[in-house]
């Protein structure tokens, strides 16, 4: 009897010892995890909406910040140099990116979820350019002279994308095939989350495309801080000017390129125009007070709004916009 016992106890023994090796424990688990960094608020929305709970993401600009002027710290630099995977927006927005990758040392996977994509030219607001995607064509209307240096530290085309709910559930598709590439052991978690996020996203392309209808084609104009929504102008029929460059990193207008601007608010009828989340509001509120018009809310256009806001995600915030848009220009 002592002696099954005993035996028995060895066996037992050794099938614990045999099954501690085999099966990983929850700090192996924890290191087997994907580290995924996200440039900015907007993207990192789209890729936890993909990941869930299957990667630790890291977003460098975080949510009411502006990519535009960011100055990366040590601990972005710290990231980067733990990270499996960097996705970001490319065409230049991230114009602070190339060097944080190499100061970092990285061997990170970088995914520029631009490429292939049919990106808008920066033009002068003299200009009109015809932009085909899936749907419409619309005529857009840049910012002013002062534009010019903006245009040279962005390159040569428009990088605000996300504006266009079909170009971003393009990008989400790419967010998923290099989730699943990088990670194949989650890719039915992957697949199934974008799925659903994909149907969530059409929905919303829909919705947007239906809602103009409410706001008369004469008012469909929609004048901002700076230069961030000709991709939405594209998609959804509106025409766009500005008072700044594609970036708020451009130099302020010169009195006369706000004189010229104040009476182009006024030619266009318009009886509002908008500030947005990541500019300071006095120039609009300038523009607005002397062209006789109203400064409607601000606008969510390069990042996303503080947890429990109306911009809280990518699809509350291009709701939120919509409405904003609707109510001050019907």
């Amino acid at each position: 009897m002592f002696f099954s016992r005993s035996r028995a106890l060895v066996l037992l023994t050794c099938a614990a010892l045999l099954a501690a090796l085999l099966l990983p424990t929850a700090s192996s688990m924890a290191q087997t995890r994907l580290k995924v960094v996200a440039t900015f608020s907007i993207l990192g929305d789209w890729v936890a909406n993909v990941a869930a709970d299957k990667v630790d993401l890291t977003v460098l600009v975080g949510a009411g910040s502006d990519t535009h002027t960011y100055e990366p710290g040590p601990a972005d630099s710290a990231a980067l140099s733990e990270a499996d995977l960097i996705f970001e927006i490319g065409a230049e927005f991230e114009t602070w990116l190339d060097a944080l990758v190499e100061a970092s040392g990285t061997k990170a996977k970088r995914i520029v979820l631009t490429e292939g994509i049919e990106l808008l030219p920066l033009e002068s607001h003299e200009h009109e350019h015809e932009h085909k995607h899936e749907s419409k064509d619309a005529d857009m209307h840049h910012g002013g002279e002062g534009d010019k240096e903006g245009e040279h530290e962005h390159g040569e085309f428009d990088p605000h994308v996300w504006h266009d709910v079909s170009l971003v559930m393009k990008m989400v598709e790419r967010i998923r095939d290099a989730l699943i590439e990088a990670d194949p052991a989650n890719a039915e978690s992957y697949t199934l989350q974008a799925s659903l996020y994909l149907a969530e996203l059409g929905l919303l392309d829909g919705e947007l495309l239906l809602a103009v209808d409410e706001i008369p084609e004469a008012r469909r104009i929609l004048i901002t801080t700076h230069r961030s929504l000709a991709y939405f102008g594209a998609r959804y029929s509106f025409k766009v000017d500005s008072a700044l460059g594609v970036t708020t990193e451009a130099a302020d207008p010169s009195a006369g390129e706000i004189a010229e601007l104040i009476e182009r608010v006024k030619a266009s009828g318009v009886p509002a125009i908008f500030a947005d989340n990541v500019s300071n509001p006095r120039l609009m509120e300038q523009i607005a007070r002397e062209a006789g018009v109203k400064l409607a809310p601000p606008l969510f256009t390069d990042a996303l709004g503080e947890k429990g806001s109306e911009g809280e995600t990518y699809v509350k915030m291009m709701r939120y916009n919509l409405r904003t848009i609707i109510e001050a220009l019907k």
